[in-house]
Protein backbone atom coordinates (compact mmCIF):
# COMPACT_ATOMS: atom_id res chain seq x y z
CA UNK A 1 0.00 0.00 0.00
CA UNK A 2 1.55 3.89 -1.06
CA UNK A 3 2.08 6.10 1.72
CA UNK A 4 -0.31 9.19 1.91
CA UNK A 5 1.24 12.00 0.55
CA UNK A 6 -0.23 14.39 3.19
CA UNK A 7 1.95 12.77 6.52
CA UNK A 8 4.00 15.57 8.10
CA UNK A 9 7.48 15.02 8.29
CA UNK A 10 10.81 16.94 8.59
CA UNK A 11 13.69 17.52 5.98
CA UNK A 12 17.06 17.61 7.01
CA UNK A 13 19.98 19.50 4.92
CA UNK A 14 23.30 20.81 5.28
CA UNK A 15 21.95 24.28 3.80
CA UNK A 16 18.41 23.83 5.38
CA UNK A 17 15.94 21.99 6.94
CA UNK A 18 11.66 22.29 5.94
CA UNK A 19 9.09 21.71 9.28
CA UNK A 20 6.07 20.75 9.38
CA UNK A 21 4.02 24.66 9.45
CA UNK A 22 3.25 25.72 13.03
CA UNK A 23 1.12 28.88 14.14
CA UNK A 24 4.70 29.40 16.55
CA UNK A 25 6.39 29.76 12.95
CA UNK A 26 3.98 33.18 12.70
CA UNK A 27 6.75 35.90 14.36
CA UNK A 28 9.78 34.32 12.01
CA UNK A 29 7.95 34.29 8.94
CA UNK A 30 6.69 37.96 9.82
CA UNK A 31 10.64 38.88 10.11
CA UNK A 32 11.59 36.46 6.74
CA UNK A 33 8.69 37.97 4.46
CA UNK A 34 9.75 41.95 5.70
CA UNK A 35 13.39 40.74 3.77
CA UNK A 36 12.89 42.02 0.63
CA UNK A 37 8.87 43.25 0.74
CA UNK A 38 8.22 39.78 -1.02
CA UNK A 39 4.18 40.64 -1.18
CA UNK A 40 4.92 44.00 -3.24
CA UNK A 41 5.49 41.82 -6.58
CA UNK A 42 2.77 41.76 -8.15
CA UNK A 43 3.26 38.95 -10.33
CA UNK A 44 3.02 36.58 -6.65
CA UNK A 45 0.75 35.74 -4.18
CA UNK A 46 3.33 36.36 -1.12
CA UNK A 47 1.48 36.90 2.76
CA UNK A 48 2.00 40.47 4.33
CA UNK A 49 3.36 40.47 7.12
CA UNK A 50 0.09 41.43 8.95
CA UNK A 51 -1.75 38.50 7.16
CA UNK A 52 1.19 35.94 8.27
CA UNK A 53 -1.75 34.70 10.28
CA UNK A 54 -4.34 33.90 8.02
CA UNK A 55 -1.52 32.28 5.40
CA UNK A 56 -0.67 30.26 7.98
CA UNK A 57 -4.19 29.21 9.51
CA UNK A 58 -5.43 28.73 5.34
CA UNK A 59 -2.22 26.31 4.75
CA UNK A 60 -3.42 24.27 7.90
CA UNK A 61 -6.87 23.96 6.68
CA UNK A 62 -5.84 22.37 3.52
CA UNK A 63 -3.57 20.25 5.09
CA UNK A 64 -6.75 19.23 7.18
CA UNK A 65 -8.32 18.53 4.10
CA UNK A 66 -5.71 16.03 3.16
CA UNK A 67 -4.77 18.63 -0.20
CA UNK A 68 -1.65 20.53 1.08
CA UNK A 69 1.63 19.62 3.05
CA UNK A 70 2.80 23.15 4.59
CA UNK A 71 6.37 23.41 5.51
CA UNK A 72 8.30 26.36 7.32
CA UNK A 73 11.66 26.50 5.58
CA UNK A 74 15.03 27.21 8.41
CA UNK A 75 18.36 28.32 7.09
CA UNK A 76 21.50 26.49 8.46
CA UNK A 77 21.98 28.90 10.89
CA UNK A 78 18.04 28.07 12.24
CA UNK A 79 16.45 30.78 10.83
CA UNK A 80 13.32 30.98 9.61
CA UNK A 81 13.67 32.01 5.67
CA UNK A 82 10.13 31.25 4.28
CA UNK A 83 7.42 28.78 3.37
CA UNK A 84 7.22 26.16 0.42
CA UNK A 85 4.51 22.87 0.10
CA UNK A 86 3.44 19.70 -1.55
CA UNK A 87 0.07 21.34 -3.13
CA UNK A 88 -2.43 19.57 -5.21
CA UNK A 89 -2.14 16.43 -3.68
CA UNK A 90 -3.21 13.91 -5.66
CA UNK A 91 -2.95 10.22 -3.74
CA UNK A 92 -5.08 8.50 -6.39
CA UNK A 93 -2.74 9.30 -9.09
CA UNK A 94 0.33 9.85 -6.90
CA UNK A 95 1.36 13.08 -7.65
CA UNK A 96 1.89 16.36 -6.05
CA UNK A 97 3.20 20.18 -6.92
CA UNK A 98 5.95 21.48 -4.95
CA UNK A 99 4.76 25.25 -4.76
CA UNK A 100 3.47 28.23 -2.72
CA UNK A 101 7.03 28.77 -1.92
CA UNK A 102 9.07 32.20 -0.79
CA UNK A 103 12.12 33.31 0.34
CA UNK A 104 13.49 36.22 2.62
CA UNK A 105 15.83 37.97 -0.02
CA UNK A 106 19.12 37.37 2.03
CA UNK A 107 18.56 33.66 0.78
CA UNK A 108 17.68 34.00 -2.50
CA UNK A 109 20.20 32.80 -4.86
CA UNK A 110 21.94 30.49 -2.32
CA UNK A 111 22.17 26.72 -1.92
CA UNK A 112 19.35 26.80 0.57
CA UNK A 113 16.40 26.54 -2.60
CA UNK A 114 18.85 23.69 -4.73
CA UNK A 115 18.69 21.58 -1.41
CA UNK A 116 15.29 22.58 -0.31
CA UNK A 117 14.17 21.15 -3.75
CA UNK A 118 16.62 18.24 -3.81
CA UNK A 119 14.83 17.39 -0.28
CA UNK A 120 11.46 17.46 -1.46
CA UNK A 121 11.93 15.61 -4.89
CA UNK A 122 13.95 13.18 -3.02
CA UNK A 123 10.83 12.47 -0.34
CA UNK A 124 8.08 12.67 -3.27
CA UNK A 125 9.88 10.20 -5.59
CA UNK A 126 11.88 7.71 -3.28
CA UNK A 127 9.27 7.54 -0.05
CA UNK A 128 5.82 8.52 -1.84
CA UNK A 129 6.79 6.91 -5.14
CA UNK A 130 5.11 9.80 -7.09
CA UNK A 131 5.22 9.31 -10.77
CA UNK A 132 5.56 13.11 -11.34
CA UNK A 133 6.09 16.18 -9.39
CA UNK A 134 5.07 19.55 -10.97
CA UNK A 135 5.38 23.26 -10.35
CA UNK A 136 3.79 26.15 -11.32
CA UNK A 137 4.40 29.79 -11.82
CA UNK A 138 3.27 33.20 -13.10
CA UNK A 139 4.24 33.55 -17.50
CA UNK A 140 5.97 37.09 -15.91
CA UNK A 141 7.63 35.63 -13.11
CA UNK A 142 11.01 35.00 -15.25
CA UNK A 143 13.18 34.34 -11.92
CA UNK A 144 10.96 31.35 -10.58
CA UNK A 145 10.88 30.19 -14.13
CA UNK A 146 14.61 30.24 -14.72
CA UNK A 147 14.83 28.40 -10.52
CA UNK A 148 12.61 25.69 -11.78
CA UNK A 149 14.25 25.27 -15.41
CA UNK A 150 17.59 25.22 -13.32
CA UNK A 151 16.25 22.35 -11.27
CA UNK A 152 15.68 20.19 -14.34
CA UNK A 153 12.30 20.85 -14.83
CA UNK A 154 10.79 20.20 -18.35
CA UNK A 155 7.79 23.27 -19.04
CA UNK A 156 4.81 20.94 -19.68
CA UNK A 157 2.47 24.43 -21.42
CA UNK A 158 1.02 27.02 -20.53
CA UNK A 159 -2.64 27.44 -18.45
CA UNK A 160 -4.06 30.76 -20.30
CA UNK A 161 -5.83 33.03 -18.17
CA UNK A 162 -5.81 30.11 -15.28
CA UNK A 163 -6.22 32.75 -12.39
CA UNK A 164 -7.49 35.57 -11.15
CA UNK A 165 -4.23 37.81 -8.95
CA UNK A 166 -5.40 39.60 -6.11
CA UNK A 167 -4.91 42.80 -8.27
CA UNK A 168 -7.74 41.46 -10.66
CA UNK A 169 -5.57 40.58 -13.25
CA UNK A 170 -5.27 36.90 -15.28
CA UNK A 171 -2.74 34.78 -14.70
CA UNK A 172 -1.27 33.09 -17.26
CA UNK A 173 0.39 29.64 -15.41
CA UNK A 174 3.83 28.15 -16.57
CA UNK A 175 3.03 24.49 -15.59
CA UNK A 176 6.79 22.35 -15.76
CA UNK A 177 6.89 19.13 -14.22
CA UNK A 178 10.00 16.07 -13.56
CA UNK A 179 8.94 12.30 -14.26
CA UNK A 180 9.89 9.69 -11.87
CA UNK A 181 12.09 8.38 -15.19
CA UNK A 182 13.81 11.62 -15.44
CA UNK A 183 14.26 11.55 -11.60
CA UNK A 184 17.90 9.82 -10.94
CA UNK A 185 19.70 12.29 -13.42
CA UNK A 186 17.48 15.59 -12.24
CA UNK A 187 19.16 14.44 -8.52
CA UNK A 188 22.59 13.84 -10.08
CA UNK A 189 22.31 17.47 -11.52
CA UNK A 190 20.72 19.21 -7.91
CA UNK A 191 24.05 16.86 -5.92
CA UNK A 192 26.52 18.09 -8.58
CA UNK A 193 24.93 22.06 -8.41
CA UNK A 194 25.45 21.72 -4.18
CA UNK A 195 28.92 20.20 -4.26
CA UNK A 196 30.47 22.68 -6.80
CA UNK A 197 32.63 25.61 -4.88
CA UNK A 198 30.70 28.92 -4.23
Amino acid sequence: MNAPLCKPLTLTGRHVRLEPLAPEHEAGLQDAVRDGELWRLWYTSVPTPEGMAAEIRRRLDLQDKASMLPFTVFDAEGRIAGMTTYMNIDNANRRVEIGSTWYAARVQRSPLNTECKLLLLQHAFEALDCIAVEFRTHRFNQASRRAIERLGAQLDGMLRAHLRMPDGTLRDTAVYSITAAEWPTVKNHLSWQLAKPR
